[in-house]
């Protein structure tokens, strides 16, 4: 078997773990489904909020960074301060044959719509001169406002969130009456028409982004442009994600967005290559600049100290919700051998999720379902779930209850047993190791507290 087709079963198996635990579904998927859209199960809510909360903690704990939601519906005249109507576009192309679309810069990977010609990719049918020629389609979805269908209620569903940042510029300076350097940070839908979806969650119509914009001193750009790359990397491996899976990829001078000074991209090694997991972005003035001249507004930052009138430069941090979800998800899957209760060993899939980003901290057993064990076991799960998400199980053999949270990343399984009875302690076990330890029932909130955090 080689590399890739290995590669390509873990995604499988990655894929299969989320439908069978509750982390992704297929949108609509009763009537089919709906491509490039997704729904996020019991499990996978839980830990998709866990990766915004803990970005939300490390962008805006602190003194320089405000926090916002803008609306997602915005004056179309926005999208056009932006560039986001003349150039938020993808080239297409179609295949005479099959039907087919395609990008037509991803052609190389994209494989032949055509089932006659399986294993087949698309660039083979363009060197043969079966697609139509490329015409530029733009991503943004169009609907209308009000009453009335017309081109006077055209509005668009944003396709990133940093524009409601910028127009919000002045009323978040002048309300918490920031000196620069100042960040606004916001987390957020965002909503593209793509082409081609693939890869899961890695490219979808309808998806999260987790942007921070920081406005500095045209001067100081490269300072702060270094100063959040290492921020930003950080917090990737600080959340357990492997730093041999992680890199930075600069953007070529010549392939910069038209906003772009400089970039570089936050990458990371999914089993099907390397991919985007946020940028990082020096805008110089562009957004603020474009957003003055096309709104008549001034969006200017006074400097008290040197009576100077300019307006900012711009660091961008642009990361995906969805894809830090799906990254962290990957980054955590593994398969390994567990001892069973007769000696032997079985194969086991296990999450080694960060405790911070586990969906459940913990789950409460009773060791057999009579003499009292239940009982106990559901007072400990109510009293746990002031503090944390808790999972009470009492279905099959313990065993058989370890697996399927090792399979869901919950880091610690409490265990209520005859000795319970005896002496007010429980068995403690811990997804990583598989060690177990007895635990006075009332430490078990700061035992676990204690190595979640």
């Amino acid at each position: 078997m080689n590399k890739k087709t290995v590669k390509n079963d873990i995604m499988d198996s990655i894929v299969s773990l989320s439908k069978r635990r509750g982390f992704v579904f297929q949108s609509s998927e009763i009537y089919g489904g709906l491509n490039g859209c997704w729904d996020y199960g019991p499990l996978g809510v839980e830990l998709l909020n866990n990766v915004k909360l803990q970005w939300w903690k490390e962008m805006t704990y602190r003194e320089d960074v405000e926090g916002i939601d803008a609306s997602i519906l915005m004056h179309p005249r926005v999208w056009e301060a932006s560039g986001h109507v003349a150039n938020f576009t993808d080239p297409m192309v179609d295949c005479k044959e099959c039907k087919a679309r395609f990008r037509a810069d991803q052609l190389e990977d994209a494989d032949c719509g055509n089932k006659a010609y399986k294993g087949r990719k698309a660039i083979k049918c363009f060197e043969e001169g079966k697609f139509t020629e490329a015409r530029q389609f733009n991503l943004m979805f169009k609907t209308h406002i009000g009453a009335i269908e017309d081109d006077s209620s055209l509005i668009y569903l944003r396709p990133e969130t940093a524009q409601g940042i910028y127009v919000n510029f002045v009323n978040v300076k002048d309300s918490t009456r920031h000196k620069l350097p100042f960040g606004i940070a916001q987390i957020g839908k965002a909503f593209r028409n793509e082409i081609n979806t693939k890869n899961f969650l890695f490219r979808t119509r309808e998806f999260e982004q987790m942007e921070m914009q920081y406005f500095i001193r045209p001067e100081e750009d490269n300072k702060w442009f270094d100063y959040w790359k290492e921020r930003r990397m950080n917090w990737y491996t600080g959340l357990g994600m492997k730093q041999g899976k992680l890199h930075f990829t600069p953007h070529p001078k010549d392939k910069l967005a038209h906003y772009a000074i400089a970039a570089e991209d936050v990458e990371y090694e999914f089993p099907f290559g390397w991919g985007e997991l946020e940028g990082i972005h020096n805008r110089g003035d562009y957004d603020l600049t474009q957003h003055s001249e096309f709104s008549g507004k001034k969006l200017e930052y006074f400097d008290e100290n040197t009576k100077e009138k300019f307006i900012p430069y711009v660091i961008e941090t642009s990361a995906g919700a969805s894809r830090s979800f799906m990254a962290f998800l990957v980054d955590a899957y593994d398969e390994d051998e567990a001892p069973t209760a007769d000696g032997k060993v079985e194969r086991r899939t296990v999450l080694r999720l960060h405790p911070k980003l586990a969906p459940l901290k913990c789950a409460v057993f009773p060791l057999v379902n009579k003499d009292g064990l239940q009982e106990v076991a559901h007072n400990i799960t109510s009293d746990l779930q002031s503090s944390f998400k808790v999972f009470y199980d009492e279905s099959g053999a313990v065993g058989r209850r370890y697996r399927r949270q090792d399979e869901c990343g919950t880091p610690y399984c409490v265990t209520v047993d005859y000795d319970t009875l005896k002496d007010n302690t429980v068995t403690i076990r811990n997804r990583d190791s598989m060690k177990q330890e007895r635990v006075g029932i009332d430490r078990i909130r700061e035992y676990i507290i204690n190595r979640i955090v």
